[in-house]
């Protein structure tokens, strides 16, 4: 019995330190990621501005390519959205909520269970060697425990994703681009 009890005071005192850790966290977290392609802001802008297109370069996609795609709203800019249920990459949407022509590109993202939805931006700027563009995210776990816990990771989790997206982008538009 005294074991019982030993093992339940443990197990309590590890839960609380989480919770206290966890609570301990910031709530706001930021992933960003660049690359320079040898192509302009006006091919490039309508391969991210339209999210039928996000299936030739999205790694999300190629992961699971029997993820199941809804798509309304226009067919590319502000309003543009979609949603996907995947068994390997979760169910979420993404809307695009604001662009400015062939420089930026808002949008506010989605996933089930995750709490408050994330916002991000791609940004193209037109230079010498192509354009930079750059892919950002950001959030708050405020409200949620689960993402309280996952936002000191995020740059690590879902930065690489955003790597490998964009040398997907800079493949297919470098190669369409030197096609042109």
């Amino acid at each position: 019995m005294k074991i019982i009890k030993w093992s339940a005071g443990i197990l309590l005192i590890a839960i609380a330190l989480i919770v206290a850790i966890a609570y301990s966290l910031p709530n706001e977290y930021k992933v960003s990621r660049s690359v320079v392609i040898r192509s302009t802001p006006a091919l490039l802008f309508p391969m991210i501005a339209s999210p039928k297109e996000w299936k030739n370069w999205s790694v999300w996609n190629q992961r699971d390519p029997d993820m199941k795609l809804e798509f309304s709203g226009p067919e590319s800019g502000a309003d543009a959205a979609w949603e996907w249920k995947s068994k390997s990459q979760g169910n979420g949407g993404m809307k695009i909520t604001h662009v400015g022509p062939n420089r930026i590109i808002d949008y506010e993202l989605h996933f089930e269970g995750m709490g408050k939805p994330s916002t991000g931006a791609f940004l193209l700027e037109a230079q010498a060697q192509g354009t930079k563009i750059t892919w950002t995210m950001e959030g708050t776990s405020e409200g949620n425990f689960m993402m309280k816990l996952f936002g000191p990771f995020m740059d690590k989790m879902v930065g690489p994703d955003f790597e490998a997206g964009l040398s997907n982008l800079k493949k297919l538009a470098e190669k369409n681009y030197v096609q042109n």
